[in-house]
């Protein structure tokens, strides 16, 4: 493991810019950034046009370590290069800013209210090629859309079953149980939530480092105390659906969680943008989410 890169994600003050749409969410970003679906016939030149858009994202001058420490990267977009080196070195070498991969498949059929990863056959292949494209951890996400306590007892087990696998490859696994911000009883989910993921930090090992991804609480700091726990590196935020006002509202409320946003982040930038325009918006909305995780 890097120590340098840990030190950044322990200590270092900014957020974790989510980049890792994946084919299934691919031709809807493309959408809101001005790019319509008859621009391109097949996944290849979709994934294309997505690098591209990432690209521009990742070169702008106002995308920089001042205020961002991390980015969660697709794994087109981590073998995938940036001024002649691979993504994730760029970043690091360019921008400081640490690299996660995003290695899950997507997600399960709905069953006792919440939605399972679907299996990684390939994951050990994903691990051994982020270690040699010099990135840091990795990210996969599971859904939970009621307060069903056996469901959201298979997330946390399935999360920390692959976990344990990542952290044996020298990674550091952001676990992401995203609480639905639409549950009836969404509350009632994150206190579950937590109370299963206690029981499963009380054997942890201490030395296999974990970082969290939660939807924002609907109680302020629910999951500070986690950090209780040695094992527990950074705990972050998605957004979830939120607009990026009522994200970055909600977030601020909480000490030590810091944004790991997506679709917050994207907003309001279009391929039609001029340099100045794309470079204006993006700094505005990246010291809105800056701000929040601080």
């Amino acid at each position: 493991m890097d120590l340098e890169k840990l030190q950044v994600m322990k200590d270092a003050r900014g957020f974790i810019a989510a980049l890792d749409q994946s084919g299934g969410s691919s031709a809807k970003t493309l959408s809101a950034y001005g790019i319509a679906p008859e621009s391109y016939s097949t996944e290849d030149e979709m994934f294309d046009l997505i690098h591209e858009m990432r690209k521009r994202v990742f070169t702008s001058s106002v995308f920089n370590n001042n205020r961002i420490v991390g980015a969660i990267l697709f794994y087109k977009t981590m073998m995938g290069q940036v001024e002649d080196e691979f993504t994730a070195d760029y970043l690091w070498n360019k921008k400081h800013i640490v690299s996660f991969l995003k290695v899950d498949k997507g997600l399960e059929e709905e069953a006792n209210g919440v939605k399972l990863m679907k299996e990684i056959p390939d994951l050990d292949e994903q691990l051994a090629e982020a270690n040699a494209k010099n990135v840091f951890g990795t990210k996969m996400r599971s859904v939970i859309y009621s307060a069903n306590e056996e469901g959201i007892a298979a997330i946390v087990d399935q999360q920390f079953a692959f976990a344990k696998r990542i952290c044996d490859a020298g990674l550091v696994p952001i676990i992401e149980p995203e609480v639905d911000i639409n549950a009836a009883d969404k509350a009632e989910c994150e206190t579950i939530l937590k109370q299963k993921i206690e029981e499963k930090l009380a054997t942890w090992n201490e030395n296999d480092l974990i970082m969290f991804k939660f939807t924002i609480p609907t109680e302020a700091n629910k999951y500070l105390s986690l950090y209780d726990n040695k094992a527990v590196v950074k705990i972050v935020a998605l957004s979830g659906g939120y607009d990026l006002d009522t994200a970055c509202d909600l977030l601020s409320k909480n000490e030590n969680m810091i944004a790991s946003f997506s679709r917050a982040l994207l907003g309001g930038l279009t391929a039609q943008q001029s340099q100045e325009e794309f470079d204006s918006t993006l700094d505005a909305t990246i010291e809105k989410i800056y701000q929040a995780s601080i």
